[in-house]
C-alpha cells in the first residue's frame, strides 16, 4: 500500500518517517518532493573498477548552477535527511526533471526499512542542461510493510551507507570483495 498524504503526516507525527527540513507545501497527494543539494562528485577515473575503492572529486553548485554533460555519472545529494522505520521509501524523478532528460538514479531507486541519511543521486542527462542546488528534483513515495522486520538497515554491522552525510557518497560495492 502506498501512503497518502494524511497518512505521510501521520507516520511523521508519530515518529516512523523523518524529513528534515519538513515542508509541507512539498507534500503531494501520495508522495513528499526533494530537492538538489549543493554537493556533487564525479569519479576522477573515467574506467571505474568494481573490486577498486574509485575516488571522486566533490564540489558545490555555485548559484549561478551547473551545466550537466551528457557521458559523464554525476553523484548528486538530497537536501533532505530522512529516515524510515516502519515503510520502504522509494525515491523517483519528477517528471519536470525526468521531461528535460534528466535521470536521477541509474538503479538505486529503493531505500530499505530503517535507512536514515540524505539520498545519492546518481544523475545522467541526454544533453546539456542547468541545474540548480535547491530545485525539486525527485520525490519519495512510501510504501508500508507487512510483518516485523529483523534486519533495519540502519543497525546492519556491514551497511556500507549509514554514515549520516550532506555529500554524495561513491560506490562501496569494492567493500562486497
Amino acid at each position: 500500500m502506498i501512503l497518502t498524504d494524511l497518512m505521510i503526516l501521520e507516520a511523521i507525527e508519530n515518529g516512523e518517517i523523518v524529513i528534515e527540513p519538513f515542508r509541507k507545501s512539498d507534500l503531494g497527494t501520495n508522495s513528499y518532493d526533494v530537492h538538489l543539494g549543493k554537493h556533487f562528485a564525479v569519479y576522477q577515473d573515467r574506467v571505474l573498477d568494481a573490486k577498486k575503492h574509485n575516488q571522486v572529486t566533490h564540489f558545490e553548485i555555485p548559484e549561478e548552477g551547473f551545466v550537466l554533460q551528457p557521458g559523464t555519472l554525476y553523484l548528486g545529494v538530497t537536501e533532505e535527511y530522512t529516515e524510515t522505520h516502519a515503510t520502504v521509501p522509494f525515491l523517483e524523478g519528477k517528471s519536470s526533471v525526468g521531461r528535460l532528460g534528466i535521470d536521477i538514479h541509474a538503479t538505486a531507486g529503493k531505500g530499505d526499512v530503517g535507512f536514515s541519511n540524505t539520498w545519492t543521486l546518481e544523475i545522467s542527462c541526454t544533453q546539456p542542461v542547468r541545474i540548480y542546488a535547491g530545485m525539486p528534483i525527485g520525490q519519495l513515495i512510501y510504501f508500508r510493510i507487512d510483518g516485523k522486520v529483523e534486519n533495519y538497515y540502519n543497525r546492519k554491522q556491514n551497511a556500507k551507507y549509514n554514515e549520516r552525510t550532506i555529500r554524495p557518497v561513491e560506490s562501496m560495492m569494492w567493500k562486497n570483495f
